[in-house]
């Protein structure tokens, strides 16, 4: 039996493992990392070749070792890549790949752990209260999990009027692989986030014809994205998850950076959107103004949403549809913690939740965090 799962080896996953080996829990022994992806990377694995490291939003150093020196016009994707392969390695943290969980749940008291709660080496709640990890390759019996499965697995296709008769080619961020598959074509570019602005600035570069449309006027800010904004915005996001509401779009609360090159693209007239979409006919987009478009294809920019399917044994949710949470902490289920939910989805917030889950998890198996070595309670 296990005193940890991690269910993830994103950002956020690596930097709770790297937080529980440093406090002296065992790679394997104590706890082990579970990912999907078939190699390291986490989501940025799946970025398409030109998003580059120079024109990504962030790439934040892991804890314990920095982000080495890159070419600026490399794909992130195989910056990301490397990155996360040697830190992996260099501290020797316990990712099994590839492996889907399938469903996280209670499992009785005693059965399958063979143990009693009358064996004195392990707490008694991680003995009549453990969880069963179901994996594509087999359990894994452990007395807590911290989910940090993000949400790059479940993209977000919002649905209009006329959308399922249109006949054209749709993709989502999820999806998009080069502005080449688009040569030649009329693109409506939905969605308000720094995807969208990415995708019409390469589209036009290429000389694709483009709308953009957005449920609400960008909002583009030249306020510094710094430590002090960071705080801002988790405070934000904070303030929904801990009243159980879903997460806001992550735009809705970061804006957009005025950088230069979006600067000129409002200029030139390709950040500008046409407002809210209403609805798609044999007209082609018809937005709330009126106005129309007629594009040949649609690429949708609309975000993702918390790829957490597998928890739904445990019963989260509240009947607005979010999870009451206390920082990482989930106030319906005490042997879960959740990183990439709510603030800790952003590449901001990703080591911090991972530090503050490896701390909480070590409250719940009563050892000292401040400690830099664990006495030996599971052998």
């Amino acid at each position: 039996m296990l005193d940890v799962v991690i269910i993830g080896a994103g950002q956020a996953g690596l930097s709770a493992a790297y937080y529980l080996a440093r406090h002296g829990l065992r790679p394997e022994t104590d706890f082990v990392v579970l990912d999907a992806n078939p190699a390291p990377g986490g989501a940025w694995l799946h970025r398409w070749d030109s998003l580059t490291l120079g024109a990504a939003h962030a790439v934040h150093d892991l804890p314990g070792m920095r982000l080495p020196p890159a070419k600026a016009t490399e794909p992130a994707s195989e910056v990301v890549a490397r990155y996360y392969a040697n830190y992996e390695r260099t501290f020797g943290l316990p990712v099994h790949r590839p492996i889907k969980v399938t469903s996280v749940r209670s499992l009785a008291p005693g059965l399958g752990t063979g143990l009693s709660e009358n064996d004195g080496d392990l707490p008694a709640h991680t003995v009549s209260e453990p969880l069963v990890v179901e994996t594509d390759s087999g359990d894994f019996i452990t007395s807590l999990v911290v989910n940090a499965t993000g949400t790059w697995d479940k993209p977000h296709w919002p649905y209009y009027p006329g959308v399922d008769e249109f006949t054209g080619p749709q993709r989502h961020t999820h999806d998009f692989r080069s502005v080449e598959d688009f040569a030649g074509q009329r693109v409506l570019v939905v969605g308000g986030g720094t995807s969208a602005v990415q995708f019409l600035l390469q589209l036009a570069q290429a000389g694709v014809q483009t709308a953009w449309s957005t449920r609400r006027t960008p909002e583009f800010t030249a306020r510094p994205f710094d430590p002090a904004w960071g705080r801002d915005v988790e405070a934000r996001v904070n303030a929904r998850t801990s009243a159980g509401l879903p997460p806001s779009s992550v735009v809705s609360v970061t804006g957009l950076p005025l950088t230069q090159q979006y600067h000129n693209g409002i200029v030139a007239g390709i950040l500008v959107s046409r407002g809210p979409l209403q609805r798609v006919s044999d007209e082609g987009a018809i937005f709330s103004d009126g106005s129309t478009f007629a594009p040949d294809a649609i690429l949708w920019a609309t975000g993702f949403r918390a790829a957490m399917d597998h928890l739904a044994p445990l019963k989260l949710r509240e009947p607005g549809g979010g999870i009451v949470m206390d920082g990482v902490k989930v106030s319906r289920e005490p042997r879960l913690l959740l990183v990439g939910y709510g603030a800790s989805a952003s590449t901001l917030g990703a080591n911090r939740a991972g530090r503050a889950a490896a701390l909480a998890a070590l409250e719940w198996l009563s050892l000292d965090a401040a400690a830099p070595e664990r006495s030996d309670h599971s052998s």
